[in-house]
């Protein structure tokens, strides 16, 4: 199950593509949700949407990237209960900070708003790298280099910034983040210093690199524990690159509990031009169907205003 919902990383475009990539290239039985405008059109805006959540009931496992959603209390209540009953969970990005209820909102789910610290293992610290300004490109973390999600799993390179993040305790670090002082794999690391706005000091900011990919077994009361993968990589744009789809694959196989492939095929289905991420940027008009295996996106009119970044 595949659930988009963000206004910025532009998730309602690489979720769809990652979905067509596990059911074309590994078979799994994918289903894609989106936030929907009375019309039946796409808005990712749209924070109180998730059309066909019923699909929820019989999740086997998720993949989601929502950003301050406020879904009503019978959505959230599908999710909730995938989440008791322990269904494989691959948070990207913004998944970090996948809920905001406002104190005053009729909900019974408001302890949602902190889904992702005592779930995924992080929730939303603060910007680490600049956006648009200097690009990530991803370390292993060397305890971990034979971990079955990273074989195979090369270099990444980002265009969206590392998030500041201090993982949970119970948290396997996978890869860590470091700042470029560019946009481009070729440019030097960036050095200069910043204040983690967790404590206010003051580090350099690539020592220590902050962590971007992490993995966290839940126990549960049947023995078999709750398997999560957290990544503050996922912009549609991040997803071009093949060794992030190939970190998400394995990050699947792992969480079910399959074997794991060596170097998984994650060639892109249909061809795969993401738009650029940026609040108001989605392509207006598109319907889930545009989605569908064997389409391609049309061009949508871009926002003519958004919220600042």
């Amino acid at each position: 199950m595949f659930l988009t919902g963000d206004e910025e990383y532009r998730g309602e475009e690489g979720l769809p593509m990652l979905a067509k990539l596990f059911s074309v290239r590994h078979a799994f039985r994918c289903t894609v949700l989106f936030p929907l405008d009375p019309d039946g059109t796409i808005n990712p805006d749209n924070a109180a949407s998730l059309a066909g959540s019923e699909a929820l009931e019989s999740a086997d496992g998720i993949v989601m990237m929502p950003r301050f959603r406020r879904w009503p209390d019978a959505v959230m209540r599908r999710f909730a209960d995938a989440v008791a009953r322990g269904v494989p969970i691959i948070g990207l990005r913004t998944s970090t900070h996948a809920f905001r209820f406002p104190d005053d909102a009729p909900t019974s789910f408001r302890s949602f708003n902190t889904f992702g610290r005592d779930i995924l293992g992080e929730g939303w610290v603060s910007h680490w790298g600049p956006n648009r300004e200097g690009a990530t490109l991803t370390v292993v973390e060397a305890a971990q280099a034979r971990h079955p999600i990273l074989r195979g799993v090369g270099p990444i390179l980002a265009d969206s910034g590392v998030y500041e993040t201090h993982p949970v305790a119970d948290a396997t670090l996978l890869l860590r983040g470091q700042v470029l002082s560019g946009m481009n794999a070729a440019d030097p690391p960036a050095t200069y210093t910043k204040a983690r706005r967790s404590d206010g000091m003051e580090q350099p900011v690539n020592d220590p690199m902050m962590p971007v990919a992490w993995c966290r077994e839940l126990p549960r009361p049947d023995g078999k524990p709750q398997r999560i993968v957290c990544t503050t990589l996922g912009a549609a744009s991040d997803l071009a690159d093949e060794d992030l789809r190939r970190l998400v694959v394995k990050a699947v196989y792992w969480s079910f509990g399959l074997f794991v492939p060596g170097r998984a095929d994650v060639r892109v289905v249909d061809p795969y031009a993401p738009s650029p991420y940026r609040f108001g940027g989605f392509r207006r008009g598109l319907r889930p169907a545009d989605h569908a295996i064997g389409k391609v996106l049309p061009g949508g009119p871009p926002a003519e205003s958004g919220p600042a970044p």
